[in-house]
């Protein structure tokens, strides 16, 4: 059974200022990744690591599924992940929109309600789409996605120098791990 996270009630009411201000802006430093193509971008992707946050405490094996929404005006985010606290599968449906033209990695995504967050790829491999470098609103939120779980030890290199340089708390990323 397909098990969606929630929101409660307080925590979306607490946050709405915040989230209706800024939220879809880069952070300092941080740019979008030009000649962005969605069509080669749609699809599954590893999280391989990520800043920890409530929305994905205790998640392990997660991926990201990007779709187009009925219609082609947007996208459709399905994450998923294997909650090891709970013994069980968890999911998130979410859309996600362009913020400054489609050719650039910047997106806006929804996953309750009207409150979007940045979605910025700020590092993409362009040759076969194969990892994604990725940033919320700000440093708090940071991400590196594969098409496959394992990658290099190179491209893990990359990735934390890369983000540590623009201010990202790299010694705090938690590497998922994807073993069954």
């Amino acid at each position: 059974m397909k098990k969606t996270f929630t929101v409660p009630r307080f925590l979306t009411t607490a946050l709405a200022p915040f989230l209706l201000i800024g939220c879809v802006s880069a952070p300092e430093g941080v740019e979008p990744v030009q000649n962005f193509e969605l069509d080669r971008y749609l699809g599954t992707w590893h999280e391989i690591a990520r800043l920890d946050h409530s929305f994905e405490r205790d998640l392990q094996r997660v991926t990201a599924t990007y779709s187009m929404l009925d219609g082609g005006k947007g996208v459709r985010v399905v994450n998923r992940g294997f909650d090891t606290s709970k013994g069980k599968w968890d999911a998130a449906e979410g859309k996600a929109y362009f913020v400054d033209g489609e050719d650039v990695g910047h997106l806006k995504v929804s996953f309750f309600g009207p409150f979007y967050g940045a979605y910025v790829v700020f590092e993409l491999d362009q040759e076969g789409y194969e990892y994604a470098f990725v940033s919320g609103p700000n440093t708090s939120y940071l991400w590196l996605l594969a098409r496959n779980p394992e990658i290099s030890e190179d491209l893990k290199s990359r990735f934390t120098a890369r983000a540590s340089a623009l201010g990202f708390e790299t010694g705090e990323l938690i590497w998922v791990d994807h073993a069954p």
